[in-house]
Formats: C-alpha cells, sequence, structure tokens
C-alpha cells in the first residue's frame, strides 16, 4: 500500500481509514461459531458440578447463535447486493479518519469489492466500505447542487447594495450571464431572495452607467462651450484689429 508522507509522518488516506474502521467494526461486533463453540466450551467447563447446565439449555442457546448467524448472513447478502446496484452510480461517501476529522469522496463507483462479506466500493481508485456511504445521487442533481454553491459563494463575496461602484460592473455581470445560463432545474436551488438581490445589483450598475454617461455629457457640453467662446472672442480681436488696421490706411491716405 502507497500512503502519501508529510512532514516526515505517514499520513493516512480517506481510502486507509475506512478499510481500517470497517475492519476494527468487524473484530468488535462478529462472533462466529469457533467463537461461541469455545465459549460454550468453556462454560461446560467451569459450571457447577452440583448443578449442572441441562442439555436443554445449551441446545437453545446454539439454536438462538445460529438464527443470529442466519441473520447476519442475510444482512451480508443484501449489503452486497445493494453495493452492486450502486455500480456506475454517483456517490459520496463520508470517512472519519484516526485524528477524528471527517473528509469526503465523491464520484462514480467503477466497481464493487467483497472480502469477508463485505462489501467495499472502488471510487477513483480507491477503496472504501459500504459502512462510510453518505449520498447515491444523480449526477445531474451534483452538478445543480455544486453550481448553486459556486454562485452563493461568488454572490456574498459582492459588496452590500448602497456600496457598489463601477468596479464592481464585471463580477455583477458575470454572476449575471451565470445565473441567465442555467437551466430552469439549475434554478431551483437557488433561493428566489438571492435571485432578486442579483436583479438589484443589475439595476444598481445601470443606474450608476446611466449617471456616469451624463456626467461625461455634461463635461463635454461644457468643454465645447469654452471651446466656441474662445473662438468667438479671437474672431472678435481679430475683426478689431482689422478695423484699425483698415482706418489707420484710411488716414494716410488723407494725409
Amino acid at each position: 500500500m502507497i500512503a502519501p508522507i508529510e512532514n516526515g509522518k505517514i499520513v493516512e488516506t480517506p481510502s486507509a481509514s475506512s478499510i481500517k474502521e470497517s475492519e476494527k467494526k468487524k473484530s468488535n461486533s462478529t462472533v462466529d461459531k469457533d467463537q461461541f463453540l469455545q465459549l460454550l466450551v468453556a462454560q461446560m467447563k467451569y459450571q457447577d458440578p452440583l448443578e449442572p447446565t441441562s442439555n436443554t439449555e445449551y441446545i437453545s442457546q446454539y439454536a438462538t447463535f445460529s438464527e443470529l448467524e442466519q441473520m447476519q448472513n442475510m444482512s451480508a447478502s443484501l449489503e452486497l447486493a445493494r453495493a452492486s446496484s450502486l455500480v456506475g452510480q454517483t456517490v459520496l461517501m463520508k470517512v472519519t479518519g484516526a485524528d477524528g476529522k471527517q473528509t469526503t469522496a465523491q464520484g462514480n463507483v467503477d466497481y464493487v469489492y467483497y472480502e469477508n462479506n463485505k462489501a467495499f466500493l472502488s471510487i477513483n481508485g480507491e477503496l472504501y466500505s459500504m459502512d462510510d456511504l453518505d449520498t447515491v445521487a444523480d449526477p445531474k442533481y451534483l452538478s445543480a447542487y455544486s453550481m448553486a454553491a459556486d454562485f452563493l459563494n461568488a454572490y456574498n463575496k459582492l459588496p452590500i447594495l448602497q456600496l457598489v461602484t463601477l468596479e464592481d460592473e464585471d463580477a455583477i455581470k458575470k454572476l449575471d450571464e451565470t445565473y441567465q445560463n442555467m437551466t430552469d432545474y439549475q434554478k431551483k436551488f437557488i433561493d428566489d431572495d438571492y435571485v432578486k438581490g442579483l436583479k438589484k445589483y443589475v439595476e444598481k450598475i445601470e443606474e450608476l452607467k446611466a449617471g456616469q454617461k451624463e456626467e461625461d455629457e455634461d463635461s463635454t457640453d461644457k468643454t465645447e462651450g469654452t471651446d466656441t467662446d474662445d473662438k468667438t472672442e479671437e474672431t472678435d480681436k481679430t475683426e478689431g484689429a482689422d478695423k484699425d488696421n483698415t482706418g489707420n490706411g484710411d488716414n494716410a491716405d488723407k494725409k
């Protein structure tokens, strides 16, 4: 078995934790025939000779154990059948490691491995115990759920509506395009309050753009007005100078 190493220590993978925990549960809860017979022999060996246990009681104990064993075998058969039906399905496994931390693994079940009446699911090349199976879902559902989670994450990063500026236009525009490109099924995973909130953000950006446009137009009009006034003043000065020159010429002729 290959395990990753961090800081010089072997790190237990989720798959290894799942298999280890499964074996631990089995060793703690399973009693086979040999163990039962050993217990029965020990009971007979150390019983009170003056008040021995009757054969009927021994037979009753063995019958009870046989019934329990049959129930365990039936449960194991049902688990194996259930595991086989998961091949090709998308599942989510939740594994608790030795440090108590919970990790998840998601993917398609490639095949099922059986060992000692226990089923192990192969996901992304790793084996996981059926005991750690958390969710079986349609890929369409998981995709829509993931898209909704990404949408909400991006939405929550936006500033409050009152503090929105044109610098936020790209983020808001991208988020709106993401929502518009979703299918009706995918949109169902997003609460109506977020949809209404996104609409307000889009309207806010349009208001800011309209205000910016008006300011630009006013600035352009003022610039053009100033240029016109300057040109008129220059024209007046030029015409005045021409008149003075003409007057001087007339005086020269008279002399």
